[in-house]
């Protein structure tokens, strides 16, 4: 069984959209998927899969762990797919006890005999609760969109995932971990902690630590996919968190696609229908199957993620970049030939971005200032 969680260090840049229809997606190729809702207190996913409000979530299991965790697996009208709901009355991932984690991981590890792919929708932010999940593959998927706050906030992410992967490679009593803990305790947060120099002087001082870090993240291989682009240009965005993740982080991240802002989806919301199922032959829904085909055709955790591969990888979401904006731009240009997108739905739709784009200006000064305050 093939575990992928999906995360973004900030809410709001489509996470469970991704989750959802890359769900459809996978399941349509003839897959036996889960996927599970573990954004525990905002749980929403049921209105993008378009599934009735559910009477029962992971939350009524968090809330007696030995019940039986079957009950709360629905079925779904998809062929394959089946769905955990989570539990909109449950406080945040933040509130979740040791125990019921634990619990959770192992029932979710049960459905390995009947289940090909499961697939973790994930809350947003670093909570240690999130990031364990997260670790519970090598290939999780990190979303993000090309606003300044949310590249930041994805590098972070990956940032926390990675000290949480030290911490639980460096037991308590060995060097590492108390230098770990007086690193910790000499900065004034983990934003300031270089790790590469750190993993140096970690193994000049305890050299079997060191290496079973080295072999553990070995196998962390977490792919990145950059949503609501509105321009090619903003594919390039993902190249940031590149190269910080492979000079601050040493680690290496792969890009698995991009995917357009597109109206579409909040018309198949309002349907109560994944956009795959309601538009399959939108931008946003080929960029879905582009995504699902990838993991498919993907090898297993167990490889050697090479820089030729990673280089592909950024190379061919630049190029789909391309040639999704020059299949909106004749799809814009169709609608406007036909009329049903008329002269004034065209003004609307530059006038909203106009505001995006002036919001996000705003948000980027703000960064500046602060930044500069810093370094003041």
């Amino acid at each position: 069984m093939r575990i992928i969680p999906i995360a973004s260090g900030k809410g709001g840049v489509g996470k469970s959209l991704v989750a959802a229809n890359l769900a459809v997606a996978l399941a349509q190729t003839g897959q036996r998927v889960v996927l599970a809702d573990l954004d525990l207190g905002a749980s929403n996913l049921h209105l993008v899969l378009g599934f009735r409000s559910p009477a029962k979530g992971i939350g009524t299991f968090l809330h007696n762990t030995k019940s039986d965790f079957t009950q709360i697996i629905a079925k779904t009208d998809v062929r394959g797919l089946r769905f955990i709901p989570g539990d909109q009355e449950m406080p945040g991932m933040a509130n979740l006890k040791s125990f019921q984690r634990n619990a959770l991981v192992r029932r979710l590890l049960t459905l390995e005999s009947d289940t090909d792919i499961l697939i973790l929708d994930l809350g947003a932010g670093t909570h240690q609760s999130i990031l364990d999940f997260f670790l519970l593959s090598g290939q999780g998927i990190v979303v993000s969109s090309p606003a300044v706050t949310a590249t930041l906030n994805a590098y972070v992410f990956l940032k926390n995932t990675v000290f949480r992967l030290m911490y639980t490679v460096f037991t308590k009593g060995t060097e590492a971990h108390n230098y770990l803990e007086q690193a910790r305790k000499d900065s004034s947060g983990n934003q300031h902690l270089y790790i590469p120099q750190m993993l140096k002087e970690i193994a000049a001082v305890d050299p079997e630590s060191h290496k079973k870090f080295v072999d553990a993240v070995s196998h962390f291989h977490p792919r990145l996919i950059m949503n609501m682009i509105e321009d090619p240009k903003d594919a390039d965005v993902s190249m940031k968190i590149r190269r910080s993740c492979e000079e601050y982080l040493d680690i290496k991240v792969e890009h698995l696609g991009i995917m357009y802002r597109d109206g579409i989806q909040d018309t198949a919301l309002s349907s109560r229908l994944p956009v795959v199922l309601y538009k399959p032959q939108s931008i946003i829904s080929q960029a879905i199957y582009r995504i699902a085909d990838k993991i498919v055709e993907s090898q297993e955790e167990n490889f050697t993620l090479t820089s030729e591969a990673i280089d592909e990888s950024f190379q061919e979401a630049s190029l789909e970049a391309e040639i999704d904006f020059e299949n909106k731009m004749e799809y814009v240009e169709e609608l406007l030939h036909t009329g049903a997108l008329t002269q004034g739905d065209l003004l609307e739709t530059v006038k909203s971005q106009q505001l995006e784009i002036s919001k996000l200006k705003k948000e980027n000064n703000f960064l500046k200032h602060k930044l500069t305050q810093k370094l003041n």
